[in-house]
């Protein structure tokens, strides 16, 4: 291929950045300031995130009862963290989501104008896919090909295998992003772009990852742990009603505030390409770990507390909330 006189410039300032360590704000300028207290905070985060997920769970479950020994570390060999079948899941779930972002019909939309003058093209059809994934779900219950409340009953094992895939396809980003040493300046991630691998690694090298026409930061951030995070939720009211016979009101509110949230994120999907998710920051371990273990592991406390403690609210609270 014939290589213009601006896509060599493009590929030598490229080089530049990983030379000087400098770095560029979605390539409109020198990045001088670590965010996150620098190489430091950002290990620390990286130590501090996954523990805290497990830790949510060992100090909230039916085993440990509704008010812990603080003074004490839970017993962890009588946990299971990781499973084989619950790895499976994980990345039957995700392909599951790819295959309906591909075969679903949605409305293309034009992303912010990037530094180099070019407009990335969004596929949008996250509130589609999160109603054929719920309806999906919903059939294979009814007539017992599956049980949510397996979900439930292995939360623990599905939130260290999403914690080993956020790490690896995090690893993989960062060695793709590094390896592109012909990738434009103006598609790496500003914050990403210092030159120090940790502080790289953890914010995100590249700005706009893709396979073919699939922005896997777009892709992330709104399918897999979102919707994720009502299933979480329905799997904890399946729970309950198997253990009492009934959902209770507390619970029904948790579903229906956080799926109100979930609705109007898919719903209003094209808002998020004008976030500085998606226009500032690289895709990294931070975006990718959060959206695929923190926001389904952590969000869906609420119902899986009351999943093991039951707390209800009467006919009276239940009217003034709504």
């Amino acid at each position: 291929m014939v290589k213009t006189r601006s896509m060599r410039k493009q590929e030598q300032e490229a080089a530049a950045v990983r030379k000087n360590g400098k770095g560029f704000s979605g390539g409109a300028g020198a990045s001088t300031e670590s965010e996150f207290g620098g190489p430091l905070g950002v290990s620390l985060m990286m130590l501090g995130l996954p523990v805290t997920i497990w830790g949510l769970f060992l100090f909230c479950n039916e085993k440990e009862g509704l008010c812990p020994d603080w003074s004490r570390l839970p017993d962890l060999d009588s946990y299971t963290f990781y499973s084989h079948e619950a790895m499976a899941v994980i990345l039957g779930w995700i392909l599951f989501l790819v295959l309906l972002w591909k075969l679903l019909p949605g409305t293309w939309a034009t992303g912010v104008k990037l530094p180099s003058g070019e407009r990335l093209q969004y596929k949008l059809n996250g509130f589609v896919s999160g109603v054929v994934a719920v309806a999906v779900l919903g059939l294979c219950q009814f007539y017992e090909v599956i049980d949510l409340v397996w979900i439930h009953d292995h939360y623990l094992e599905l939130a260290t295998c999403s914690i080993i895939f956020s790490l690896v396809m995090s690893v993989s980003l960062y060695v793709s992003g590094r390896l592109k040493y012909s990738i434009p300046s103006a598609y790496l991630a500003g914050p990403g772009s210092t030159g120090n691998v940790i502080q790289d690694f953890f914010m995100g090298h590249e700005l706009n990852p893709r396979i073919g026409n699939l922005d896997l930061k777009q892709f992330c951030e709104l399918r897999p742990g979102l919707i994720g995070w009502g299933v979480l939720n329905a799997s904890c009211a399946l729970k309950q009603y198997r253990e009492t016979g009934q959902v209770t009101n507390s619970m029904y509110l948790v579903n229906a505030f956080q799926l109100i949230y979930i609705v109007d994120a898919l719903w209003f999907e094209q808002a998020i390409l004008t976030t500085m998710d998606i226009t500032t920051d690289g895709f990294g371990f931070m975006l990718v770990f959060g959206d695929l273990a923190w926001v389904p592991f952590t969000y869906s406390l609420q119902a899986r507390y009351l999943a093991a403690f039951k707390s209800g609210v009467n006919m009276g609270t239940l009217t003034v909330i709504w």
